[in-house]
């Protein structure tokens, strides 16, 4: 009796182990196809985060396949391998929900800004989008680090006035969408501009934050743009550098108290412009955002206030 206990509970492990993993496996395959279908951001943006999707898809695939061929054999387990086994399976669907968590916000098309408007040319590639006037030589240029999970495409309106007054435009596709894995990302795209003279870094949110770090470890770079964000690091003593930073009164996010403590580490010449009544979310156009305030103002209101703000420091930083 009690051998038959012991069996039909070993039984019992064996089985939930074995629905276990093709939890798992499901898990693997359905989650990136999801994304990868579901969500155009995905293949519009920098080439990792599709590579890892494939690659969980692929791999979820083939332990499907290991796991009906070997649906029939039961293993016999130790307690410490038994054990191995369902942390490395609590491991996959954590790695699963990073997965998930990664989705980004996609470009939602907003109105146009107010007031005229030149043509311009857009070149995109696998890691960045490059906006520039249209028939002349920009010598200024700006490179742009998206917020967090924020696709790329997100602030191509609201930088476009930049564009139009003669600046060209670089903004950054990062990996996994999460600026801070390649801070020095920035570089790459001055170095294939050689013709700018003068250039700004600037950055939403946690883009801002690789901006700030990016701008204090390289001399060569003459201004900083910050929407909704602030240095982790003290740049009171950067010197040659112009700094403008734009927030929200609403921002749920950068608060405006976040903001306010932020002055310290900024140089003390730095200048803060609050849009009222604007939020987190609307220093781009990739709808709301979790955990940001609730907006007291249209959105196309707050983003034209944002372009002026910043083609006004641009054009002021270079004389014009």
């Amino acid at each position: 009796m009690v051998l038959r206990s012991a069996q039909s509970e070993v039984t019992t492990r064996r089985t939930a182990l074995f629905w276990a993993s093709w939890l798992c496996a499901a898990a693997l395959i359905l989650v990136p196809a999801v994304m990868l279908i579901g969500n155009p951001a995905v293949l519009r943006g920098h080439p990792l985060l599709p590579a890892v999707l494939v690659t969980a898809a692929v791999v979820g695939l083939l332990w499907a396949a290991l796991l009906w061929r070997g649906r029939n054999v039961r293993l016999r387990r130790s307690t410490l391998r038994a054990v191995g086994a369902w942390l490395g399976r609590a491991a996959i669907l954590v790695l699963v929900a990073i997965l998930a968590w990664l989705n980004p916000f996609a470009y939602q098309a907003g109105a146009a800004n107010a007031g005229p408007t030149a043509e311009i040319s857009v070149v995109e590639s696998p890691t960045a989008i490059t906006m520039l006037p249209d028939g002349e030589q920009a010598t200024e240029g700006l490179v742009f680090y998206p917020g967090a999970k924020v696709e790329a495409r997100a602030y191509a309106d609201i930088l476009k006035p930049a564009v139009d007054a003669g600046f060209l435009v670089v903004i950054l596709k990062t990996p996994l969408n999460l600026s801070l894995l390649d801070g020095n990302q920035a570089r790459g795209a001055m170095s294939d501009h050689p013709e700018i003279s003068t250039w700004t870094v600037g950055g939403h949110s946690l883009g801002g934050v690789s901006a700030s770090s990016f701008a204090l470890a390289n001399q060569d770079v003459n201004g900083l743009l910050l929407y909704a964000s602030y240095p982790l690091d003290s740049m009171r003593d950067r010197v040659g550098m112009e700094v403008l930073s734009v927030s929200g009164s609403e921002d749920g996010l950068s608060t405006p108290e976040k903001i306010d403590a932020s002055r310290e580490l900024l140089p003390v010449d730095a200048t803060f412009v609050e849009v009222q009544g604007g939020n987190h979310a609307f220093f781009g156009n990739y709808g709301p955002q979790p955990g940001d305030g609730e907006p007291s103002m249209g959105r196309d209101v707050a983003q034209q206030q944002i372009s002026q703000a910043t083609v006004a420091s641009l054009t002021q930083r270079e004389g014009r």
